[in-house]
């Protein structure tokens, strides 16, 4: 790693430091000093608890398949800083990121900017410099207080909410659909997933106040699962037989969500062909959720209530059981409501602690694995515990990696050769 590149993330990561800072007026600050870049772009902005990140690369894919030059902002990263702001659906460069966060830096310093401010800041500017026509910008914690709020979108995508962050968000769901709601203005048009029948109803409140068309799955649009692949139906856009790479049933919901804002756009007169928003899906990847890689080993970073029952499903529908369990938990994580829905599903567990700072307690997860009758360890170090899932496995058992994204990039460091670039199409 280039010196440059690792002085600047070394500065970018000691903003965490400020911690999060919920509110508009210090990006709004910062914004303003270097030009106001988010005014000059034409913008996409997504909410939701999962499948935010599926969805944007998605939608990415299919503008990049039309010929339109789009930037992406998503967070967090697998394995390298750049993932997070892409142009054309390539990772920004390392020298790129050195020279945007030197001349962010004096007024970062002057506003005490906090990490996701200043990174939002800089993706906004690289996408300016960089003539992009569309960006597309994942909010980053909840909505109405996120710094990615601080635009003028001309769509609103939401994905499913569920509970996550319920110390920044409120303890309930609709509390949570309130803050994600907060991306919702006047006169912009929302594509909403399936939700909770108390999420819709806020959203739909929310939508009526602003003036905002609202446009419910199932209702403006629909998809069908079958064996022969992937269909969708919704804004004049008829589409059959879509090879959809993204494995389990829930990602089709987030496809048919990039698909319907696809087609809302194409509605509006951006040129998208049924042939780009075909091969644009048919492309996408998003790794680290439910990713195969060779030796039967099943990467999900399944991080709240939600993503565990998805990934849950996806066992079940799979056929997938008595499988090694290799777990590790972020501190503000609630350990058994994310293990209860995987320990059916488990023959043995592998605790340890994630490369964060603050982590569930390793034994804690194996007293809960203890207590459903399941042979549970605890370890110290990822390399140890990834050696004794591998060796104590059967050839034909699945070992599964899940509960924080940090570990799943930690394990794949460990067996992919190589992952600094993290292509999101094939």
């Amino acid at each position: 790693m280039d010196k440059s590149y690792r002085a600047s993330l070394d500065y970018l990561y000691s903003l965490q430091l400020f911690g999060i800072k919920l509110g508009l007026e210090n990006i709004r600050r910062l914004l303003e000093r270097i030009g106001n870049p988010q005014y000059q772009l034409r913008i996409i902005h997504i909410a939701g608890t999962n499948g935010k990140g599926s969805t944007a690369a998605a939608l990415a894919n299919i503008l990049h398949q039309a010929g339109i030059r789009a930037g992406l902002y998503t967070s967090p990263h697998l394995h390298s800083f750049t993932e997070r702001v892409r142009v054309a659906t390539r990772q920004i460069k390392e020298a790129e990121v050195v020279s945007l966060t030197a001349e962010l830096r004096p007024h970062a310093a002057a506003l005490r900017t906090t990490f996701f401010e200043f990174t939002t800041a800089l993706a906004l500017l690289h996408f300016q410099r960089c003539g992009v026509e569309w960006a597309i910008l994942e909010t980053g914690l909840g909505g109405r207080l996120d710094a990615t709020n601080v635009v003028d979108p001309e769509l609103c995508l939401i994905t499913p909410i569920g509970h996550d962050h319920n110390a920044y968000l409120g303890n309930s769901l609709v509390e949570v659909a309130a803050e994600k709601a907060g991306i919702f203005k006047a006169g912009v048009p929302v594509l909403s997933a399936r939700q909770q029948p108390e999420v819709a109803q806020l959203l739909r409140q929310r939508a009526v106040e602003l003036g905002a068309e609202l446009f419910y799955a199932d209702q403006a649009y629909r998809w069908d699962s079958t064996a022969g692949g992937l269909s969708f139906c919704g804004f004049d856009c008829e589409l059959y037989g879509l090879q959809a790479k993204l494995p389990g049933h829930h990602q089709h919901q987030n496809l048919a969500l990039a698909l319907a804002g696809a087609a809302r756009l194409r509605g509006a007169g951006v040129p998208i062909t049924e042939t780009a928003m075909r091969r644009g899906l048919e492309m996408t990847r998003w790794p680290g959720r439910l990713e195969w890689l060779p030796d039967r080993v099943l990467l999900d970073g399944a991080h709240n209530q939600a993503g565990a029952q998805v990934l849950a499903d996806y066992l079940e529908q799979q056929g997938l059981h008595r499988l090694h369990l290799l777990v590790g938990l972020k501190a503000d994580k609630p350990a058994e409501t994310l293990l209860a829905p995987l320990l059916p599903f488990v023959e043995r567990l592998y605790a340890v602690r994630p490369p964060v700072d603050e982590a569930v307690a390793p034994g804690k997860l194996v007293q809960l694995a203890a207590k459903s009758g399941i042979l549970a360890a605890e370890y110290t170090e990822l390399p140890a515990a990834l050696a004794a899932a591998r060796k104590n496995r059967s050839p034909d058992q699945v070992l599964l990696v899940a509960g924080s994204l940090f570990l799943v990039a930690a394990v794949r460091e460990r067996l992919l050769p190589s992952t600094e670039l993290l292509s999101i199409s094939d």
